[in-house]
């Protein structure tokens, strides 16, 4: 009886974490290049040499739907939609390692420092933040490269002062973790850094959208729930039939 409900409270809490994905993916509908976190469940068997066994269902994020969304135009010189496979390069949070996004509203901070609409600060070529100069006004070209134009300076014409880091993931394997941000595992020896892709492009002025389809979403969201709900109902029956199995025994 016991082994009905451990499996039934293990599916539980897979059905549990199923909706906090899929919650976190409706969530972020609307953020600008996001990329829709894919859930697995995986049966595991604990085995100890007896008879007994442990049947669990274990449920985790797999990855991320890499599917291109919408791309919209918006006429901002500082948004950027990433082209192809590429992925722009960020500062982590807490000014820890690197993580990529194909998030690409970028502004540039009161500090001067460039950064998206996360507050992420955008790495440049050499791996360290963009700084734009005080009162400077900037555009970004397709190949990526930063132009910088003093307004005080008449028709003179734009400096480049930085490149972004765009860099192509394919071939290398990547991780979604909680905070939503692509990584590369360390376990890789990769040490949690892709290296610059110098042909990638971008699209100036636009900006693409979440790759999330809601509709598809909230049915997800309908189905966990409904797993959680017949778990519990597992749990209920069997209790149910331990309680009468009590019985029959008091009743000898």
């Amino acid at each position: 009886m016991d082994r009905l409900i451990y499996t039934a409270m293990t599916a539980m809490n897979a059905a549990m974490d199923r909706q906090r994905v899929t919650a976190n993916n409706l969530a972020n509908a609307s953020t600008p290049g996001f990329r829709q976190e894919i859930f697995a469940v995986t049966p595991a068997t604990l085995k100890d040499g007896s008879i007994e066994a442990r049947a669990m269902a274990r449920g985790n994020v797999r990855g991320a739907d890499m599917t291109a969304g919408r791309v919209t135009p918006t006429g901002n010189p500082l948004d950027v939609a990433m082209e192809g496979e590429a992925l722009l390069a960020f500062q982590g949070p807490d000014r820890q390692g690197e993580v990529y996004s194909r998030r690409g509203d970028l502004r540039v901070a009161p500090s001067g420092v460039l950064e998206n609409g996360e507050g992420l600060a955008v790495l440049g070529q050499s791996g360290a933040p963009i700084t734009v100069p005080p009162g400077f006004a900037i555009s970004i070209a397709a190949d990526g490269t930063i132009l910088a134009s003093d307004p005080a300076a008449g028709d003179a014409p734009a400096e480049p002062i930085d490149r972004l880091r765009l860099v192509n993931p394919q071939g290398s394997p990547l991780a979604k973790g909680i905070d939503s941000f692509l990584k590369v595992p360390t376990a890789t020896g990769a040490n949690g850094v892709l290296p610059p892709d110098l042909t990638a492009r971008l699209t100036p002025g636009a900006l693409e959208q979440s790759n999330v389809e809601t509709a598809d979403t909230l049915v997800q969201m309908i189905e966990a729930q409904r797993a959680f709900e017949q778990r519990a109902t597992i749990i209920r029956t069997a209790e149910e039939l331990d309680e009468a199995s009590s019985e029959l025994l008091m009743m000898r």
